[in-house]
C-alpha cells in the first residue's frame, strides 16, 4: 500500500478505500466477498470527466463545444486511462483472481483503465475534490496541446475535395530543420497545382494536419 501511495502522490486516511479501488471482480468472485472496484469506478467515471471538462473548459477559451467534447473523450477513453495507469505501475498492485491473472489482466486495458477510474473516486471519498483534481490533472494536463491529433483535419480535407472527383490533394514535404531529436517540419498541401495550406509541426503527421487546417481555415471551414 506504502509503494503505492508514493506513486500516486497522496497518502490516504482510510487505506480500505485504496484496498477496494485495486480489487477486480474476479478476485471477489473467488472469495465470494461481493466487494470489488466496479462501484468506485462508477464514481470515479464521473469525477474523471468533471474534472477534466472544467481544465479544457478554462485551459481552451473560445473552443467550441464539439471540439472540447472530442478532447475530453480523447483524454478519458480506455486506452488513454490505461497508459495512466501504467505510468503508476498500477497494474502490479491489482487483486485479481487467478485466472485473470494469468490471462494477462495486469496488462489488459480495459481492467487498468476501470481500476484507474476506481483510484480517482477512491482519493476523491478520501480527500474530496481537490485532491481528486491534483492527481487527475497530473495526466490531463497536457490534453490542450493535443488538440490537433483529435481533430482529422486531413480527413476532413478529404472529404470536402472529393465532393468533385476532377481535383487531388498533394502533401508536399517544403523543409525540415533542427537536430535529430528535435526536428521541424514544414508541409504544402497542394489543391492541383495550387498551395491551399501551410503547416508546421515536430512530425511530419503533425505538419501535414495543420497543413490541412489552414487549407479548411481558407475555405472558410472550421471544425
Amino acid at each position: 500500500m506504502k509503494t503505492i501511495e508514493h506513486a500516486i502522490g497522496y497518502h490516504f486516511k482510510n487505506s480500505d478505500l485504496l484496498r477496494v479501488a485495486l480489487t477486480h471482480s474476479s478476485y471477489s468472485n473467488e472469495r465470494g466477498t461481493g466487494v470489488n472496484n466496479e462501484r468506485l469506478e462508477f464514481l470515479g467515471d464521473s469525477v474523471l470527466g468533471f474534472i477534466t471538462a472544467e481544465y479544457l473548459f478554462k485551459a481552451l477559451p473560445g473552443t467550441p463545444e464539439g471540439e472540447l467534447t472530442k478532447i475530453r473523450a480523447n483524454a478519458v477513453c480506455e486506452k488513454s486511462l490505461a497508459v495512466f495507469a501504467n505510468e503508476i505501475g498500477m497494474g502490479q498492485y491489482l487483486l485479481l483472481g487467478k485466472g485473470e491473472d494469468l490471462t494477462g489482466g495486469r496488462e489488459r486495458p480495459s481492467i487498468l483503465s476501470d481500476a484507474f477510474e476506481a483510484l480517482i473516486a477512491a482519493i476523491y471519498l478520501d480527500g474530496g475534490l481537490e485532491a481528486a483534481k491534483k492527481f487527475v490533472l497530473r495526466f490531463v494536463s497536457h490534453t490542450e496541446k493535443d488538440v490537433a491529433s483529435v481533430t482529422d483535419y486531413k480527413t476532413i480535407l478529404q472529404e470536402v475535395i472529393q465532393k468533385n472527383p476532377d481535383e487531388h490533394l498533394t502533401y508536399v514535404l517544403a523543409a525540415e530543420s533542427g537536430p535529430d531529436h528535435d526536428k521541424t517540419f514544414t508541409t504544402e498541401v497542394y489543391l492541383n497545382s495550387n498551395l491551399i495550406g501551410t503547416g508546421v509541426g515536430h512530425s511530419k503527421k503533425k505538419s501535414e494536419q495543420a497543413a490541412a487546417k489552414e487549407a479548411l481555415a481558407l475555405m472558410g471551414i472550421r471544425e
